[in-house]
């Protein structure tokens, strides 16, 4: 079984130095974060990230910034502001997630990317063996150590997400953090010293109590809330009840494919996983 993952075909270039030539070729991008929240125009409009001389021209001071590289031919930064700055008039700060969907795919995950790494500049100033304050590595994206010489790169927390089939029906589960009525695949974060495969075993066995087999590979996603990797599965569950964990999960079914309840949204790999389900099954 073989998926196309449409992030591959991104149009973004990853890179850590800045172009030397301030001013020559198009105007950067920036994404200009207060937290977890995203700097827009608090107005309808089809260009939703500042431009150019944008910190000078709206009048912020950065307490840190970062290049990540070029979407397209045109440079992207990214800049944290403090908690008491203002949004400039005419801006607003915006939550990220409320945003799927609202920027375009591509803005939409590097603004994901962006917010990651300033999250770990932010929390990786200072060194944690020894407590030092570090220092930028010239050439990679990381912090040094300067005095014990520990080296920090942002960090990724691992997760599978994963399709529970059983002949033409699919597993959907809500967890009592979901709202009542939106139901997605299962989830859950990898353990240390456990392959993808045996975390797929595990989590769901766990959250619905069923053994799996045919664990598949389907594809992975970013999930910047706040640093994930999910890497997605499907597998089959062939007997047994489902029985929930219910300190974690509200309620759990087998659907068809042509009566689903309300699902996550696109461009999610939950709702990859599931549209894919429903195009196997003949529905759509």
């Amino acid at each position: 079984m073989q998926h196309v993952n449409p992030l591959t075909q991104r149009r973004f270039t990853p890179a850590v130095r800045p172009p030397e030539g301030v001013g020559e070729g198009p105007p950067a991008c920036w994404f200009i974060f207060q937290g977890y929240h995203l700097l827009i125009p608090d107005r309808e409009t089809d260009d939703l990230l500042p431009k150019g001389d944008a910190l000078h021209e709206l009048g912020l001071v950065p307490e840190r910034q970062q290049f990540l590289g070029w979407l397209d031919d045109r440079p992207c930064y990214a800049a944290e502001v403090a908690a008491e700055v203002e949004a400039p008039a005419g801006w607003r700060f915006q939550g990220l997630r409320s945003l799927l969907g609202v920027l375009d795919e591509d803005q939409f995950w590097l603004a994901g990317r962006a917010v990651q790494i300033i999250d770990w500049d932010r929390t990786h100033q200072y060194c944690g063996r020894c407590g030092q304050q570090t220092d930028y590595h010239p050439t990679d994206r990381a912090r040094v150590c300067p005095s014990c010489g520990l080296t920090n790169y942002p960090r990724l927390s691992p997760a599978i997400i994963v399709a529970v089939l059983r002949g033409d029906r699919i597993l959907l589960a809500r967890s009592h953090r979901h709202p009542p009525g939106r139901f997605s695949v299962l989830a859950g974060f990898v353990e240390p010293g456990e392959t993808l495969e045996e975390c797929v075993a595990r989590e769901v066995k766990e959250e619905v109590g069923l053994d799996v087999e045919n664990i598949r590979y389907f594809g992975s996603q970013p999930w910047p809330f706040p640093h994930s990797l999910m890497i997605a599965f499907t597998c089959t569950a062939p007997a047994g009840e489902i029985r929930l964990d219910e300190t974690e999960m509200a309620e759990a079914g087998w659907n068809p494919a042509a009566a689903l309840p309300p699902v996550p949204p696109p461009p999610t790999i939950s709702r990859r996983l599931i549209d894919w389900f429903v195009s196997s099954n003949g529905a759509g």
